[in-house]
């Protein structure tokens, strides 16, 4: 709990629903504390009425910054002014920047520099810019997705159950079916910016290819390598939970836990598995018979 890191969760009203606050302040205590919890925008318009209970409930304090002009975004800037003495003051280690805005790119740029681990979050719309600007970016909207697929895929096995009770008590002799599997995959559009998992499947051949010695590597290094180099690696992205999962989807991984049970390791499989041996006294078929022909007239 000491090294936990302190966070500046900074949230551009004009570009995020209220309905992520709750998924933001989820997903940030998963890197650490979130001690400035701050929302710009325009409160005196009528849609932001529609906040108020959301920033009560979750403690967030609201920063108004009115528009000075039609069609300009006054909150960009004053966000920026804010994270900047955020950072001089020295109180944090991190920041949250909530937008899918492309204008907060130079300002995660500036915050890593001055080395700050920089959390964005935004929508599948967001430019690819602000993400490559972000040591990781989240998107809202797939994560909101997940959590609502898992509360229907709970609710359908508890379904399941009563009805299978009820059946058991009542009509012991009838096959009840279900259609929980049949909850389909919501996370399939990935997003024009969002990284394709093909780019992925490329990226772990790579780099499993350059590991040394027995070829293989802890589970947690290969996921935290896929996110240094591609900062919006999620595998909820891809319609999975976790880690292992997603990697099942490559047929050339092998997945193995060691003795111990505690981790888990990734290594590619053996071209023996590939490779058919020829038994004795089998035909070698006619494309190999000329090989060999054309080889023994060479020699």
């Amino acid at each position: 709990m000491q090294d936990e890191k302190r966070f500046a969760v900074l949230i551009d009203a004009d570009n995020i629903s209220a309905k992520y606050i709750k998924y933001i302040l989820d997903e940030i205590s998963n890197y650490g504390v979130a001690t400035y919890k701050r929302i710009y925008g325009d409160w005196t318009r009528p849609n932001a009425a529609s906040w108020k209970d959301v920033l009560l409930e979750n403690s967030i304090t609201p920063v108004q910054q009115y528009g000075y002009t039609v069609g300009k975004n006054a909150t960009d800037s004053a966000m920026i002014i804010d994270a900047m003495d955020i950072l001089y003051s020295g109180n944090v280690e991190g920041f949250c920047i909530v937008s899918s805005d492309s204008d907060f790119t130079k300002l995660s740029s500036r915050l890593r520099e001055s080395g700050m681990l920089v959390v964005g979050m935004g929508e599948k719309k967001t430019p690819k810019p602000f993400i490559a600007a972000c040591n990781q970016f989240k998107y809202l909207d797939v994560i909101a997705q997940t959590e609502q697929s898992t509360k229907e895929a709970n609710q359908n096995r508890t379904n399941i159950k009563t009805e299978k009770v009820i059946a058991s008590n009542h009509r012991p002799n009838e096959i009840i079916t279900s259609d929980i599997n049949e909850n389909s995959d919501t996370n399939t559009d990935s997003g024009k910016n969002m990284t394709e998992i093909s780019v992925i499947e490329t990226a772990i051949m790579k780099m499993m290819n350059e590991v040394e010695g027995d070829q293989r590597m802890n589970m947690g290094e290969l996921g935290s390598r896929l996110v240094k180099r591609y900062p919006d690696f999620d595998v909820r992205n891809y319609g999975d939970t976790k880690l292992s999962k997603f990697l099942k989807k490559f047929d050339f991984l092998e997945i193995k836990t060691d003795k111990s049970g505690s981790s888990m390791w990734v290594s590619l499989k053996s071209n023996k598995d590939k490779v058919k041996q020829i038994k004795p006294g089998s035909t070698i078929p006619k494309s190999k018979r000329n090989k060999r022909k054309n080889y023994r007239k060479k020699s």
